[in-house]
């Protein structure tokens, strides 16, 4: 896939307040479902129209891809777990197993931990030039945008975001990503600086060692890109730990990455669970560096075994319950677009979702009507189908997780607007779910869903809102929609989040810094600020006699 469709967004390219597109051609690869109606005894503030739902009940769409790698990969070869173990990989759309993937534990994560010290320790990565380790990532972007169709199609399989998603934003997303990390290869330098005595005084950026990645299972190929790029353009080796319920991305694009040069030893990946897998990589004695990226919930014991093992620094990407501002200045229906993409991108299933839609009371109600109106229309379905705007959740857990929130909110005293239940009878799909009505205290208003359930709550000033948005133990993102530049300006510096995007949502450009406030996580990820995450500074003092000058 051509380079020029990589976007600087995760959000659709269709221009704002325009519908999905209803034209002949496509009618015939989806068509409106009779969605299961909203919750018994649930408050309805408008009529209880069904969502659109596009062939949830259709036989699904045989994928067109082979599943190649499902064995772990550790010192640059496939290879069983130590155990003999496999567990299920599983296709949402039906709860039908797609493969059986080779399970990681303790032996197998110390077998890759050894692997990439000797890589590091004694082979030629650290050694190579920086020019020569940046023309192996490039080449490796080539290879992605060459078997770019092939990956999309097992990353939509896997988990359940659309084939477009996957196809014209995240894989060609992927090769920028590794693009952007080559270019710094090269340029990563120290310092020489002045001292108060006849010294000379460098200052080094080594590689920091072996280092220790996780990854979720909403976004494995970005993330893949986001940990891996500014690791091995630094010089490090990596051990990477791929979510149990997407590895088959991972275990691809890591094959093409030796293709494309990349030392045996240098990257390993280990599929596996958490408790075991994750957790011995992450108290691992030769592990010099970790990064993981979850739920809050996991980051602290990702955080509370490194510091018990051997005190390696961690960076945390953790969750988030971002808050969307609209200002009663507003265009009402590009505010409902932007809102309701900021949302339900990914099927919710994203740690910086605007979760909380905070709108001004002027202009609420026409608000919430029409953002009744967008999820009524928001197309759900297969992911492999076209204009198919939400696949299904990841798993049978998270589907269940979701609908007990749905029956919070109901339960707090909220005015259910539109969804709240499944569609179909078959995978893990559900409707688009929005409540009017929202207190800050009730859960969903607090706790992130991951999942398709928007929460608009009303406002009065922007001192109330800045309050009232900042009143969270997370701080990840917020959205801010207005025509005023001194309303923006004023929010974006009280709000206490790692981005604000301003009168745009999700704009995840290789060069932007990402991470958050408080308990959505530690450090950054992305941008120049990443590779300091994988150096380590080092002073070399030596003494300096007759000089020229000081």
């Amino acid at each position: 896939m051509a380079a020029r469709r990589a976007a600087s967004s995760l959000i659709s390219r269709r221009p704002i307040g325009r519908p999905p597109s209803s034209s002949t051609s496509d009618s015939a690869l989806f068509r409106a479902g009779t969605a299961r109606g909203l919750l018994p005894g649930a408050h309805h503030r408008f009529s209880a129209a069904p969502a659109a739902a596009a062939a949830a009940t259709e036989e699904p769409i045989q994928p067109p891809v082979d599943v190649k790698y499902t064995k772990l990969l550790i010192n640059g070869n496939f290879v069983d777990a130590a155990s003999g173990k496999t567990f299920p990989t599983v296709d949402p759309r039906t709860g039908e197993v797609i493969a059986r993937v080779a399970e990681g534990d303790a032996e197998d994560i110390d077998r890759a931990v050894v692997a990439a010290r000797r890589a590091f320790d004694e082979g030629p990565w650290p050694r190579m030039t920086a020019y020569e380790r940046c023309r192996v990532l490039l080449r490796f972007a080539d290879l992605i945008e060459q078997h770019a169709e092939e990956i999309a199609a097992l990353e939509t399989w896997d988990g359940g975001k659309t084939l477009d998603q996957t196809s014209e934003t995240e894989v060609p997303m992927v090769a920028r990503y590794m693009r952007y990390y080559a270019g710094w290869a090269d340029k990563i330098h120290g310092l020489v600086v002045p001292a108060d005595g006849r010294h000379h005084v460098q200052v080094l950026h080594e590689p920091i060692g072996v280092a220790g990645q996780i990854i979720p299972w909403n976004f494995p190929l970005l993330m893949f890109a986001w940990k891996v790029g500014p690791a091995l353009a630094c010089g490090n080796a990596v051990v990477l730990k791929t979510a149990e319920q997407t590895p088959l991305s991972a275990l691809f694009v890591s094959s093409l990455l030796h293709e494309a040069g990349l030392p045996e030893g240098v990257l390993n990946v280990v599929s596996g669970f958490g408790p075991t897998a994750g957790a011995a990589l992450s108290s691992h004695m030769g592990v010099d560096k970790l990064a993981f990226t979850g739920s809050t919930g996991t980051g602290k014991i990702v955080l509370e075994l490194a510091a018990r093992s051997n005190l390696k620094p961690v960076t945390l990407e953790l969750g988030g319950k971002s808050p969307f501002i609209v200002m009663d200045d507003a265009d009402v229906d590009q505010a409902v677009e932007l809102a309701h993409r900021a949302l339900f991108f990914n099927q919710g299933q994203c740690c910086c979702a605007g979760s909380r839609t905070f709108v001004h009371e002027r202009i609420y109600d026409e608000f919430v009507e029409k953002a009744k109106a967008r999820a009524l229309q928001r197309v759900v379905g297969d992911p492999f189908r076209r204009g198919v705007e939400q696949g299904p959740q990841i798993d049978a857990e998270q589907f269940k997780k979701i609908l007990r929130y749905v029956k919070s909110g109901v339960d707090s005293g909220a005015t259910l607007v539109a969804g709240g239940d499944r569609v179909g009878s078959r995978g893990f799909y559900i409707q688009p779910t929005v409540f009017a009505d929202v207190e800050d205290e009730t859960k969903i208003a607090q706790d992130e869903i991951f999942g398709p359930v928007q929460s608009i709550l009303k406002f009065s000033t922007v001192e109330e809102v800045v309050r009232r948005a900042n009143a969270t133990p997370y701080g990840l993102a917020a959205g801010v929609f207005t025509r005023s530049l001194d309303a923006a300006n004023t929010m974006a510096r009280a709000l206490r989040v790692g981005t604000v995007w301003v009168n745009c949502y999700d704009v995840f450009d290789a060069a932007i810094p990402f991470g958050g406030y408080k308990m959505s996580g530690v450090g950054r990820e992305k941008g120049f600020y990443s590779l300091r995450n994988y150096l380590q500074t080092k002073a070399v003092v030596t003494p300096i006699k007759d000089a020229a000058w000081l």
